[in-house]
């Protein structure tokens, strides 16, 4: 056999290389530990059954080998006569010593044979072990039996890499030493070199050589060493820029509004994580359903590559609900319409209902359902618009018309609200809004009815560097925005309002199952009383997403009445330890703390009121299903126990 080993050298280097890879098959059978039925004896077919010995307990092995046999594969058809079994396992032993060289075993044996009788790769023994066969005809399978001597691993103890066009070892700035170098105890096995292989280019691709390739892979196995050096030929090509962005698809989406998503300048370096930045971009444009950006074949005059940006619509309309709950907010009902390319131009219009009851948890009237009156019935109606990239520019103008209702134990509230905006883009994740802002409602509070108008211009600015927009586990989000409020008429309110928030997250492993999450969150309102701003302006924490464990709006200074009556600042914070136990199910152990303050910037004069608690997720397609459970901490006799709170996606 040691013959045989070294005449198929050339072809196990060819394999090595990857050149020539072994298919893989995915076996059904004996997936549940039965024993596989195979095709019962007869005068017409020789079934037969095959066993690997001298594995050494290495199942992962035993499936490469079964997946190199086609005696294997084809178990379940078996042959018509004794000639065709043997030279079915006669051919498949160079298949075998390849799958080993592969996997470095370098020295490793393999011996067959069919009913007892071996069989060579150059044929010898196959005559006997056809005759060997016959004689089982109609009586049982014919036991094939794959002796394998494995020999010791082989391990990979060097690589160099060859500049192809300079014939000389690669710059290490463009592929560092530590990127290719083996680890000690690294196994000699084909798909690690190939791999490596794959790295390799994509370090070349990240240093702007979109067109590097392998040219050329040579390995020399040292038998008597048991390792193996490789000598790699790599063509980087030529440094280059990104080329002009050419569009496929969507037909029914402006092209310009696309390119606006675009935030790609040509002849910027070129780079695979920006093309995956611009991937996440234009998918933001809720017309469309996928992104596929490809490299073009070969550099334009200037030097740089250009791409095509392959995109698809979605379906132009959506509609969809959720519930929410809680013991201590009570339960609501949320719903949508939504129209993703209105006129054509990517235009957005959505239509939101919600309803539900009035928070009920420390009302000493609430008796069941059936004490729910008409008045308990809270809710918000809200249209929006977008019509984004105006004349092609990195520009939206929105729309936003509101109408609530809203009831809590200390206030209530009616009131309406239209805003109109400009937001401007500077990328993906960075952007600017300006616009101005009229609202006039009603609210009924400890200090009285109170009937308001409001004219405001708000600004702001967001940043969103994460890597999900649903689950993130990588980045920042920061979103801050300043509205003065200018008094106009006689029921008018000035004032500023300020409010900003910040959350970071960060995986402590590559899949995202261990994560921190922690958000801080402050506002302030200077120019105006506390008895002057609209209760439905003034700063509350607690409830669902703010202080979980404590009920929706229900901690702030009571200006000595007895009961919450909102504040002129506030400041919140919550952690969170994101812990997936499978992909699909996950622990959130968190602690929230906030208060609002009387004063117009926190002054502390207030409690800060905290709680702990544990959530349970259940990750979906479109964003995971919360169930949170919180205590508060240093509970008061009028508080609840403890919060439950059901709804859609993280809590921030």
């Amino acid at each position: 056999m040691k013959l045989v080993v070294r005449f198929l050298g050339a072809m196990a280097l060819a394999a090595l290389s990857g050149a020539i890879a072994p298919a893989r098959a995915f076996d059904v059978f004996g997936l549940f530990g039965a024993e596989e039925e195979l095709p019962a004896p007869s005068q017409e077919a020789l079934p037969y059954r095959i066993e690997f010995v001298g594995l050494d307990d290495q199942p992962q092995l035993e499936r490469v080998l079964q997946d190199s046999s086609s005696a294997w594969r084809l178990r379940q058809q078996p042959p018509a006569a004794g000639a065709g079994l043997a030279r079915r396992v006669v051919a498949d032993l160079p298949h075998l010593v390849e799958a080993l060289w592969a996997n470095g075993y370098y020295d490793a044996e393999v011996k067959a044979s069919v009913v007892g009788v071996a069989v060579q790769p150059d044929g010898h023994g196959a005559d006997a072990a056809a005759l060997a066969a016959e004689r089982l005809r109609g009586q049982s399978p014919a036991p094939i039996r794959i002796e394998v001597a494995l020999g010791e691993q082989f391990h990979l103890r060097k690589v160099a890499i060859q500049d192809a066009r300079a014939r000389a070892p690669i710059d290490e700035a463009l592929l560092p030493r530590k990127v290719y170098e083996p680890d000690a105890d690294s196994p000699a096995r084909a798909a690690a070199l190939q791999t490596m292989q794959a790295a390799w280019i994509d370090e070349l691709r990240a240093h702007s050589h979109p067109l590097a390739k392998i040219v050329e892979v040579k390995p020399v196995v040292d038998h008597r060493e048991k390792a193996m050096d490789v000598t790699v030929a790599v063509d980087p090509g030529p440094r280059a820029g990104i080329g002009a962005a050419s569009l496929k698809g969507s037909p029914g989406v402006d092209p310009d509004v696309i390119r606006s998503f675009i935030y790609l300048d040509e002849g910027e370096d070129y780079s695979p994580q920006k093309l995956a930045e611009l991937r996440k971009s234009v998918a933001r444009i809720e017309a469309i359903g996928s992104v596929k950006v490809e490299d073009g074949a070969a550099l334009d005059a200037n030097g740089n590559l250009p791409i095509t940006v392959e995109t698809a619509e979605r379906k132009r309309h959506a509609i969809g609900a959720d519930l929410i709950f809680s013991n201590v907010d009570g339960p609501g009902l949320r719903g949508y319409w939504m129209d993703r390319n209105l006129f054509g131009g990517a235009e957005r219009l959505r239509v939101d209902l919600e309803g539900g009851l009035a928070p009920f948890g420390s009302s000493p009237g609430y008796n069941g359902l059936s004490s729910v009156r008409l008045n308990d019935v809270v809710g918000r109606a809200k249209a929006s618009f977008i019509a984004p990239a105006l004349l092609g520019a990195r520009d939206d103008l929105l729309v936003d018309g509101t109408a609530v209702r809203e009831k809590v134990d200390d206030y209530r509230a009616y009131f309406g609200n239209l805003t109109l905006s400009a937001r401007h883009r500077f990328s993906d994740v960075a952007s600017v809004q300006a616009g101005v802002e009229l609202e006039r409602g009603h609210t009924y509070d400890a200090f009285g009815p109170h009937d308001y108008s409001l004219l405001g211009f708000p600004l702001s600015g967001s940043y969103d560097g994460t890597n999900n927009l649903l689950a993130p586990t990588s980045g920042l989000r920061a979103i801050v925005s300043v509205t003065p409020y200018v008094k106009t008429l006689s029921d008018s309110v000035g004032m500023l309002q300020s409010k900003a928030q910040v959350s970071g997250y960060h995986a402590f492993d590559e899949d995202g199952f261990y994560v921190l999450a922690g958000r801080v969150a402050a506002g302030s309102i200077v120019g105006a009383g506390i008895a002057d701003i609209p209760a439905s302006h003034r700063f509350f924490a607690g409830g669902g997403g703010s202080v979980r464990g404590y009920r929706y709006r229900s901690l702030s200074p009571d200006e000595g009445f007895g009961f919450p009556v909102g504040g002129r600042s506030l400041l919140e914070a919550s952690l969170e330890a994101r812990i997936k136990i499978t992909p699909e199910i996950g622990v959130v152990p968190f602690y929230d703390i906030g208060a609002a303050f009387a004063s117009p910037y926190p002054d502390f004069q207030s409690e800060m009121r905290s709680a702990v608690g544990l959530g349970l997720r259940y990750y979906t397609a479109i964003g995971p299903v919360r169930l949170d459970v919180a205590t508060p901490i240093g509970r008061r006799p009028d508080e609840n126990k403890f919060a439950i709170f059901i709804g859609v996606g993280e809590s921030f």
